[in-house]
């Protein structure tokens, strides 16, 4: 091809994606999605952990689609069960059973009753909002009607109505109201911004005692002592914050928070869509920290991305039948048969894989190369992690006084795809969260090798050297 037909090739490559610019800009509601950059990349193509561009670039993603796609793009495993369930049936109508929505569930609600010690069922929807809607109408029904609920500064559980208003981030809700349900934001315990001179455990028991004083009278307006009833029906959390900033607690924490709720007779809800599914090396998060849930709602990666679908496990008395009748809630896809399979499958996957032995050893490695980063680089104020769930929180030179600018600007850096490593041109994919928006909130694909969490570093410390020379 000569030089002219090449210049040609390219222009109608740009082009098109003019066009498609211009077409979105006209055509597409920029209220379903988030443009973090002006620009946002056109990627083509995908597979393990990388990302492909028109060019052919590769990028390393470190998000995997908000922690969505634990098993790696293209996953042959899971995406030869989605194609066998594709030809054999594809849709049915929820008033009818499947195989896979009975399997699924039983495989669930069994493994949570061995580690949990209670039985319970399953209850299937598309998305982690909507599964997060359909447990704050269990609780309600449980509790009779009771709409208050008690959620963690930092914490996030969705955008929908419900799921916005025990979301800690006033942003999302300032131009819809409230409609029923209302929270009452307690302080979660983030060690690397909580009071000076306390032990991560003693900061983790103080916010609890902090918590406990709300039913020491009635003047502080949870609790009614003659009648021995709150005015609150359950605690929403994460175990590990995921858009707060990928927050760990210390291991005290949920253990004496649940002592204090039992007490007082308050649900413990936990909502496992971005934690669970052996992000931490446990199929769900909360099991690192020694207590029993009440309700528990899971989704994104339970399918690998592949196909929407979430759902609740819930203690038998909350959901069997004559307290939680049929049609209490409904969605046309839930426990759709393609979800439904391929979740099967990733369950069966990382039971014979052995995915949270690999993901402990995989996670400290990674970490251990974050904090070597965080030795060299100033402006690397706290690195942690648990399992594949990792942070690097971006600060000033003083290492603490939160930085979204450098951030920011180390995001956009990465989708230029001019990182070079062994004459290779990479891009990096990164995601920002965190109370001040300044933490790189590290989700890789469960099954990166070794080799790829040392690409990452390399990446990782090129980015930084930019940052501290621009």
């Amino acid at each position: 091809m000569n030089a002219h037909a090449k210049i040609a090739e390219q222009f109608e490559r740009m082009k098109s994606e003019e066009e498609l610019r211009s077409l979105e800009a006209a055509y597409c509601s920029h209220g379903d999605t988030v443009h973090y950059t002006e620009h946002p990349k056109f990627f083509n193509g995908c597979e393990g952990s990388f990302l492909f561009d028109e060019s052919d670039t590769p990028f390393l993603d470190l998000q995997m689609w908000y922690s969505a796609v634990n098993f790696g793009y293209r996953n042959e495993r899971l995406n030869a069960a989605a194609h066998r369930q594709l030809d054999r049936l594809p849709q049915v109508a929820s008033q009818y059973l499947h195989r896979e929505k009975v399997e699924l569930a039983t495989l669930i609600a069994q493994d949570a009753e061995r580690k949990f010690g209670r039985k319970g069922r399953v209850h299937f929807n598309v998305g982690g909002s909507q599964a997060v809607e359909d447990s704050l109408k269990l609780v309600r029904n449980y509790t009779g009607g009771k709409s208050l609920m008690f959620a963690f500064e930092g914490g996030y559980h969705g955008r929908t109505l419900g799921a916005t208003a025990i979301t800690s981030s006033y942003r999302y809700r300032r131009r819809y109201g409230h409609f029923g349900e209302r929270a009452q934001f307690i302080e979660f315990p983030y060690h690397f911004r909580g009071p000076k001179g306390m032990s991560k455990e003693e900061y983790g028991h103080y916010c609890v005692q902090k918590f406990a004083r709300l039913f020491e009278s009635e003047y502080n307006g949870v609790w009614d002592p003659k009648a021995g009833k709150s005015e609150y029906a359950a605690f929403y959390i994460e175990p590990i914050q995921g858009t707060g900033g990928y927050v760990i607690p210390p291991m005290n924490f949920f253990v004496e928070l649940k002592k204090v709720l039992d007490e007082h007779g308050i649900l413990l809800v936990v909502d496992e869509i971005q934690m669970g599914v052996y992000r931490t090396g446990k199929l769900w998060s909360i099991e690192h920290f020694g207590v029993q849930p009440d309700v528990l709602v899971f989704g994104k990666a339970i399918t690998n991305g592949l196909n929407p679908l979430s759902g609740i496990w819930a203690r038998e008395e909350m959901i069997n039948p004559t307290i939680f009748p049929p049609g209490s809630t409904h969605s046309t896809f839930a426990s759709n048969p393609m979800g439904t399979a391929v979740a099967l499958e990733t369950l069966k996957m990382v039971e014979e894989e052995d995915i949270g032995t690999s993901v402990m050893t995989k996670g400290a490695h990674f970490l251990e190369g974050l904090k070597e980063l965080q030795s060299r680089h100033k402006i690397v104020g706290e690195v942690d992690g648990l399992g594949l769930a990792l942070r690097m929180e971006i600060c000033q030179s003083d290492s603490y006084t939160p930085d979204k600018a450098t951030l920011d600007w180390m995001s956009d850096e990465g989708m230029k795809g001019d990182l070079m490593v062994d004459g290779q041109a990479y891009g990096l994919v990164l995601d920002v969260g965190g109370y001040h928006k300044n933490v790189i909130t590290l989700a890789p694909n469960l099954m990166i090798s070794h080799s790829e969490i040392e690409l990452a570093i390399e990446l990782l410390d090129q980015l930084l050297t930019r940052a501290e020379r621009r």
